[in-house]
């Protein structure tokens, strides 16, 4: 069967994640709408622990990516967002481009990320740029993830599965490769927004300092979501190598395979550092 995606696309929507179709993203770009997550030292920790702990992908702004260490991430895909809005701003859920496509590429990234706020007083503009934007990376080979939350005056209640179900095949029908929203409410209902979704599902982390975390994860998947887009619960935690990992190996479960492949890659290593490698 042929791809529909282009063969500068599909490679690299296959650096996102394993071959197994579950993705593990951590946004560290909420500094522009809310201000610093962390330290200058202290954030390029974060990075590196993320990198280490095994997500997928990490999601930055421009200028972050551009001063990260491009070793900090090793075998983890970038993704740049484009999309911004501060708290300060007379409407929060405007939110405009702030970065283009050609910008991500120059960082080598694997993918760029716009986000858009359906029941917005900015909805017709938004979604102007999110067409925009998949055009761009239609002719540059570049896969998008649409992050796609039902904000605005308009919306009674953000976490309804009909209208999560309406906010994700928007992000299809506009030509996204995968998108993030919320959690429906009841959370089994997630069920329904998933199987009416032709594009991969990745659910929000939810309520920060609420819940279980691992439960939450398991309940996203048995779902048949593809995978979380978590941050707040990531770059907060005290260790985020630890919540990252227990994640990771929630998303990938690993296989007989996978721990014998692992067993010899460790082996490996551990004779290379008795052999004084480096």
């Amino acid at each position: 069967m042929m791809s529909r995606w282009s063969p500068g696309k599909s490679l690299r929507i296959s650096r996102l994640g394993p071959p197994d179709g579950r993705f593990l993203f951590v946004p560290l770009d909420h500094s522009l709408a809310d201000g610093p997550i962390a330290c200058e030292g202290r954030f390029h920790e974060v990075v590196q622990q993320v990198s280490e702990g095994g997500a997928d992908a990490v999601v930055l702004h421009k200028g972050r990516a551009r001063g990260l260490d491009p070793r900090t991430l090793r075998g983890t895909a970038l993704v740049v967002h484009l999309s911004g809005s501060t708290a300060h701003a007379q409407d929060v859920d405007a939110k405009v481009l702030v970065a283009s496509v050609e910008d991500a590429l120059l960082l080598g990234a694997d993918a760029v990320s716009v986000h858009v706020n359906v029941g917005s007083d900015t909805e017709a503009a938004q979604l102007a740029d999110f067409g925009a934007v998949a055009g761009a990376c239609d002719r540059w080979g570049l896969p998008l993830l649409a992050m796609v939350y039902p904000r605005g005056p308009r919306v009674r209640d953000p976490h309804d599965p009909a209208l999560l179900a309406h906010v994700v095949n928007i992000a299809a029908d506009l030509g996204a490769d995968l998108v993030k929203t919320t959690w429906s409410a009841p959370f089994d209902a997630m069920a329904d927004v998933v199987s009416s979704s032709p594009i991969p599902v990745l659910v929000a982390g939810g309520p920060s300092g609420e819940g279980d975390l691992a439960t939450y994860t398991r309940s996203a998947l048995a779902a048949g979501c593809s995978g979380l887009a978590v941050g707040r619960r990531v770059f907060g935690h005290p260790s985020p190598r630890d919540v990252v990992r227990e994640l990771a190996t929630l998303v990938h479960p690993p296989t007989p395979d996978s721990g014998q492949e692992q067993s010899e890659l460790s082996s490996l290593s551990s004779s290379r550092v008795l052999a004084g490698s480096r």
